[in-house]
């Protein structure tokens, strides 16, 4: 199967592998990059999840796609992973971390 990438949009590895696995078309992803229906920021640092709600009112079902924007090349989008969450995923931040541990982990980035 090939599948037609847009220029502005970058893919790792595990996002076009999670694509098929959940049988998630590049159109999609594209939709719920522009019409988000919520936004939270990512588990990874430095990301941003969007969210679309979809299925049935029996059975729903969300779409998630966690994205980077380059700060190098404005416009440029990294997407990172996508997958499908059963059911209505509740409205949260991410899990609190000490300060010490993005010390950490910021020392080791750089």
């Amino acid at each position: 199967m090939k599948l037609d990438f847009p220029k502005d949009l970058q893919w790792t590895q595990h996002s076009l592998k999670k694509l098929r696995q959940y049988n998630l078309s590049v159109s999609r992803i594209k939709r719920v990059l522009r019409f988000p229906k919520r936004k939270e920021i990512g588990i990874a640092p430095d990301t941003i999840a969007s969210m679309q709600p979809a299925g049935s009112k029996k059975r729903p079902y969300e779409i998630w796609v966690m994205y980077q924007q380059k700060v190098k090349s404005p416009g440029k989008i990294t997407i990172i992973s996508a997958w499908r969450y059963p059911g209505i995923s509740p409205i949260h931040e991410p899990p609190p971390i000490p300060e010490e541990v993005w010390e950490i982990l910021n020392k080791e980035k750089n």
